[in-house]
């Protein structure tokens, strides 16, 4: 059987927060994701299942903008990403982790500076020294950092799946709905939080 584990991508104050967030999610899609995720990683470390959180971190606002892309889209008003030089810079606190997401025992890595939680971070490592193979992907944003985490699984030959009621975005729905589908088409699995459960608990024989 292939030992998984529960991967949280960004459910910090920095999304998810409205007194603090710099790259707010709407109210309502912030509470419904957390009243879903909470309960739901303390189910699965009831049956021994790993939880490890990736938090997005910088050390000052160049290395965000660092990227093309990003600093575009951070000198255009319009944009959802605008605030990009304020985003989880670190101690400040964008960077923590939403009340009741951490237990002990949970592992914590810091420092995304990406959308693909693989890049620059020790993800990988800590997968592999606990020999992890399957990935059940929670978090935020659907279309950019859970999309391009679940591509950076895939290609690194993890078996991945994204937990439907477990990602969100602060853009359109149309995108987070989009992303499913290219995810479930090409990279891996999306999974309810029931099959997930039952897979973790009779498991597959993988």
């Amino acid at each position: 059987m292939s030992l998984g584990a529960l991967v949280t991508i960004d459910l910090h104050r920095g999304h998810l927060d409205p007194e603090v967030a710099t790259l707010a999610l709407p109210a309502e899609r912030s509470s419904r994701l957390l009243a879903d995720v909470v309960p739901f990683t303390d189910r699965l470390r009831a049956h021994g299942i790993p939880v490890i959180h990736i938090i997005t971190e910088y050390r000052d606002a160049e290395e965000s903008l660092t990227n093309p892309f990003w600093r575009r889209h951070h000198d255009d008003p319009l944009s959802s990403r605008k605030q990009m030089t304020r985003h989880n810079l670190a101690e400040s606190p964008g960077t923590e982790l939403m009340p009741g997401l951490y237990k002990k025992g949970d592992v914590v890595v810091r420092g995304k500076k990406r959308y693909d939680a693989f890049l620059g971070t020790d993800l990988e490592f800590v997968l592999r020294s606990h020999r992890i193979h399957r990935l059940y992907l929670a978090g935020v944003n659907t279309n950019s950092c859970v999309l391009a985490t679940a591509i950076g699984a895939n290609v690194r030959d993890f078996d991945v799946a994204i937990i439907q009621e477990g990602v969100s975005t602060m853009d359109s729905w149309t995108l987070h709905e989009a992303s499913l589908k290219i995810v479930e088409t090409a990279f891996g699995r999306v999974l309810g939080m029931d099959d997930v459960l039952r897979e973790c608990v009779i498991g597959d024989g993988m």
